[in-house]
Formats: C-alpha cells, sequence, structure tokens
C-alpha cells in the first residue's frame, strides 16, 4: 500500500520558488527574433549586473538564462566581486534573466501584468535583489515541550500587491531543532500561513513518528482559521509559534482500476473550502492500492492521475469525499485525456512602415486551451483546470495541446514580436472553418481533434501612455483601459477587443494591437483571477463586448492606430 505524502515538500531551494512565480506571471507578449537564419546574428552574450536595493553590487549570485519556448535548465554563470555577470553562446532568441542568492527575492515589478521583461543578445541588465523576509518561531506541544524534527511550512496566499495566489508550489519548508525552532528567510513580500506537518518522512530512517497525525497550523487550528502572517522585504516575522496538537487523522483508501499493468498513477486530494492542493499519494510497483492518512475532517475533492510512457494522461472523474470519519473501498478509474493539434500561420505585411522588422520565431509562439469558467466546472477539482499547458509550436510552425480535460476551451496566444497581431484562431469542422474565437470548441475524454490554426499578421502597433488625472481625481484601484473597434464591421471581431489593467502610476502599455480605428476606455475591473484581456475575449462575452461598445462611443476617445505604428506619451482623460 502507499502511504500519504504532501504534495509541497521541501523546495528548500530560492531558485525553484523565483522559477515558479516568473513563470506563472509571463501572460503578454515581448519582441522576439526573426526566423530567417540570413537574418540572424551570430550566438551573443548578455551582460549585466546584480545590485541590491541601494545599488551595492552582490557578488557570488546564480544568474539563470532561458528562453520562453527551450526545454532545460538553461545557461547560468555567477555574479563577480563588482556584481558584474556574462552569459555567452546565447541563440538570438528572448531570454527571461533571473538571479538568485539565498535570503534574497527579486525586487516586485511595477508592471501591472506582472510580465517578466525578456531580453535579447547585446542587452545589457540590471538585477535588483532585496533582502527576503523572515518567519520563525518554535512548534511545542501542549504541555510546553519542543516538537523536534517535524516539518514547518509557509504557503503564500496573497502577493506584495494583496492579489490571491494559488500557486501550490509556491512554498518553503525547514524542520524544527532540538529546541523546536524554526526559521525560514528568503521569502518575497506578502501573506502567508504556516503549518507543521510531519507527513513527510524527515529522518531517514523510514520510521514517521507524526504519521497519520493532522498538520497543525499557526497558533493552533486548522486550515481554514489559520492566522495569517504578513512578510516584508528584509523583516522578519518572530514568534510565529505552533501549539502542536498531535491529533490522529482519518484514513481514506481504495484502488485505481482501468490500468495495465506497467502504468503509473497519483492520488491528490484538494479541500473544497481552500481549493488547495493538500496531499498527493503515489504508485507503488505492482499495486494499485492507495492510502491517505492524517487527514483532517472536511470536504475534499478526489481525483486520479494515471502515466504512460508516451507522456500521455489520464483523469478521473472529480469526485467530493465527506470526511466525518475513516472511509474505505473508493475506486477511481482514469479515462483518457484529449489533445488537439494544429499549426501557426504567419503572414507579412506589404506596409512599407513593416519593412525589415522581426519576424516571429515559432519556438517563441505560444497557443494555451482555457477552460469554460461555469458555476459547474468550478465544482470539479483545482487540478482539473490545470491540466494542459501552454505549447509553443515546433520549426515548421505544428503544435499539439496535450493532456486537456474534457471541457470547453477557447484560445489564448502569446508570442514574442513586438510588429505582429493575432489575425485569426480557426478550427476546422467541414465544411467550414469555424471561428474559434466566438465559438467554444468541446473537448471530450480520449479526443485527438485537429484542425486548429493560428494566423499571426505583420502591422502589429503599440500604444504607451498615461492615465490623466485632473486636480483633486484620485486613480481608481482596478483600472482597466480597453480598445474598442470603431468600424461597425469590426464590432464581432473578438481579436479588435483589448485591454490592460493599469499600474498603480497610472501607466498603460498595450502591445501587438491590430491597426485601425479605435476608441479608448477606461473602467473599474475586476477582482476575480481572469486578466481583462481574457474577460472581454471568452465566446460568451458578447454582452460585455456590446456594453464597452457603448460606453466607448458615448466617452468618445478616439485613435487610429496604423500597420507597426509604436504611439508613446499618449494621455487618457479618466
Amino acid at each position: 500500500m502507499m502511504r500519504a505524502e504532501i504534495n509541497h515538500r521541501v523546495v528548500g531551494s530560492f531558485l525553484i520558488l523565483v522559477c515558479v512565480s516568473l513563470c506563472a506571471l509571463a501572460q503578454t507578449p515581448q519582441p522576439t527574433a526573426a526566423t530567417d537564419s540570413r537574418e540572424r546574428p551570430r550566438t551573443g552574450a548578455i551582460t549585466g549586473r546584480v545590485v541590491n536595493d541601494s545599488g551595492q553590487p552582490l557578488p557570488n549570485v546564480a544568474v539563470y538564462v532561458r528562453s520562453p519556448g527551450a526545454r532545460g535548465a538553461g545557461q547560468v554563470a555567477a555574479s563577480n566581486r563588482e556584481g558584474f555577470f556574462k552569459l555567452t553562446g546565447l541563440e538570438p532568441l528572448s531570454y527571461e534573466v533571473i538571479a538568485t542568492l539565498p535570503g534574497y527575492t527579486s525586487k516586485p515589478r511595477e508592471s501591472a501584468s506582472g510580465t517578466p521583461p525578456q531580453y535579447r543578445i547585446g542587452d545589457s541588465v540590471t538585477l535588483v535583489l532585496v533582502k527576503g523576509g523572515v518567519i520563525a518561531g518554535t512548534v511545542t506541544r501542549p504541555n510546553g515541550d519542543p516538537v523536534v524534527g517535524i516539518a514547518v511550512r509557509v504557503r503564500m496566499i496573497r502577493d506584495y500587491d494583496d492579489r490571491p495566489v494559488t500557486n501550490p508550489g509556491a512554498t518553503l519548508e525547514r524542520t524544527t531543532d532540538d529546541r523546536g525552532v524554526y526559521r525560514i528567510y528568503g521569502l518575497p513580500a506578502g501573506t502567508y500561513i504556516v503549518v507543521a506537518d510531519g507527513t513527510n518522512d524527515n529522518s531517514g530512517t523510514g520510521v514517521n513518528a507524526f504519521a497519520g497525525e493532522v498538520p497543525t497550523y499557526a497558533p493552533s487550528t486548522n486550515r481554514e482559521t489559520a492566522a495569517e502572517i504578513t512578510v516584508r522585504a528584509g523583516e522578519e516575522a518572530s514568534n510565529v509559534d505552533i501549539r502542536y496538537r498531535g491529533e490522529r487523522g482519518r484514513t481514506i483508501s481504495g484502488i485505481v482500476s482501468g490500468l495495465s499493468a506497467d502504468q503509473r498513477f497519483s492520488v491528490v486530494l484538494h479541500s473544497v473550502v481552500t481549493r488547495e492542493q493538500e496531499w498527493t499519494v503515489f504508485s507503488q510497483e505492482g499495486s494499485r492500492e492507495f492510502v491517505f492518512e492524517g487527514i483532517p475532517d472536511g470536504d475534499y475533492y478526489v481525483i486520479a492521475i494515471s502515466y504512460l510512457k508516451d507522456g500521455e494522461r489520464g483523469m478521473s472523474n472529480s469526485r467530493v469525499l465527506n470526511v466525518r470519519g475513516d472511509l474505505a473501498g473508493l475506486e477511481l478509474s482514469p479515462l483518457p485525456l484529449a489533445s488537439i493539434s494544429g499549426r501557426v500561420l504567419f503572414e507579412d505585411s506589404k506596409a512599407p512602415e513593416c519593412t525589415d522588422k522581426r519576424r516571429p520565431v515559432f519556438s517563441e509562439t505560444f497557443v494555451s486551451a482555457w477552460h469554460r469558467d461555469t458555476p459547474a466546472a468550478r465544482k470539479q477539482a483545482p487540478l482539473v483546470w490545470s491540466m494542459g499547458v501552454p505549447v509553443s509550436a515546433n520549426e515548421q510552425g505544428n503544435l499539439t495541446l496535450r493532456t486537456l480535460a474534457p471541457s470547453d476551451y477557447y484560445f489564448a496566444v502569446r508570442f514574442s514580436a513586438k510588429d505582429w497581431y493575432v489575425q485569426s484562431i480557426t478550427f476546422a469542422r467541414p465544411p467550414a472553418q469555424v471561428d474559434a474565437t466566438r465559438t467554444w470548441t468541446t473537448v471530450k475524454a480520449g479526443d485527438r481533434l485537429s484542425g486548429l490554426t493560428v494566423t499571426l499578421a505583420q502591422g502589429g502597433a503599440s500604444l504607451y501612455g498615461q492615465v490623466a488625472l485632473g486636480e483633486g481625481e484620485v486613480l481608481p484601484d482596478k483600472l482597466v483601459v480597453y480598445l474598442v473597434p470603431v468600424e461597425r464591421e469590426k464590432s464581432e471581431d473578438v481579436l479588435r477587443y483589448f485591454a490592460v489593467a493599469v499600474t498603480p502610476d497610472g501607466k498603460i502599455t498595450l502591445n501587438n494591437v491590430a491597426p485601425g480605428r479605435y476608441w479608448v476606455l477606461a473602467q473599474s475591473g475586476s477582482d476575480d483571477a481572469q486578466s481583462p484581456l481574457n474577460r472581454v475575449r471568452v465566446p460568451d462575452a458578447t454582452e460585455k463586448r456590446v456594453s464597452l461598445r457603448r460606453a466607448a462611443e458615448a466617452a468618445k476617445n478616439e485613435i487610429e492606430l496604423k500597420p507597426c505604428q509604436h504611439i508613446t506619451g499618449f494621455r487618457l482623460p479618466l
């Protein structure tokens, strides 16, 4: 049988936390190189310097560079005594550059989109690291004795800007010493919860004294009522003590059926209340059984994932367990996940303004399939929503979106080419091509769909500016700027609607805009997790687009963007 182990293992390295955060934030396009090898320069270098928030050099910092479309860890260099570094032998692509040093964290970006900047060979970069925050305290039993050798984990639940964080990988863990003391450092600014959890065996002996015991959250409670700890850069939150309850939890057991002899699997529990991934068990060779121990009373989603040698996966239907005692005899049967294949096309412009502009690179062009967000869909395990990741096209422009759960989907495109825009997204549905921006694509278990075509056209424009405040005016929270097509014949073209969150200091940045006439409109945004662009572009946002068009037409802030035009200094009255 298998024993439960927490999915959030000792991340142990600040690098993992930073990399996960940066990947979760990469949502908008950046410039890129030409695909024509005759236009590409030879391999080159990215150089730079790592400093602290006072501008002083930081030596011995690990600096990593990685192209968004590349596989693997990328290249690494170390900063010297003056903080300088050099990464050589780089292909002419776009790169993310990440610096890591124990006890430090990256300075938060001011961009409202949170998009990590990208760099090209020949660029010189200044990376600023700030002292991370610290959470420290002791873990004791009710009689005051120290709890020695138990794992204490911190999990960020809101970031420095008080935005919810749903990424379960954003955790750090330490083990208490002989005094029951723990100290976790290098934390980005934000709000955290802290838990003492002995599910993982950190003794190295194979004997776990805490097995089967319910995790205890600071100060001495369950997850739902856990204390929230605010951490600021360079500051220490001390005396975050935990009175460990040591209560026995429930046992949940069952089998995973319908698998071949060589198939591996995992079973995951999510809390229905917090929607966090709490526990994962992994298959043991020759067994189809699974066991969770130390589970608190509560309501949980349970789901099984099967793994095949070719990278394909299966997934069982999401079930809800009402845990008020031990549960046995569960049976979970994974069904094959689906895939969608297609291609990316590039369409050049004849406009003289676009001559000699860099073309996109297939490896830096990503397509994502996004679930339809409905009340019924939200009743599934959160893991369902994470199946399927953005996929880049190969050298011929072909791509395949894999591990898609049964759902309705629309498609989002992220690419690196400043002077290009998304012209169309279609799906072959004989006898015609269907506009996939206006119709949901329905996927069933095991489907192998083909015929998706994403066309990028040259001529993309950009708009950079500022919300202009009058005397006594204050910038509203969560302000969003929209571009709405003026031409009536474009009013139903979903890809002609653009949206971006305004930064706290009122800056506006809109990239990869199709040329044409637009009304510019500012409105208050939403508190949900969807980006403003996604909210306005989903197929069933017709009413939203009609409402925006009415408001924009009334406001009469019109602008014309020509092919490959990049307007700076634009001012939008509030």
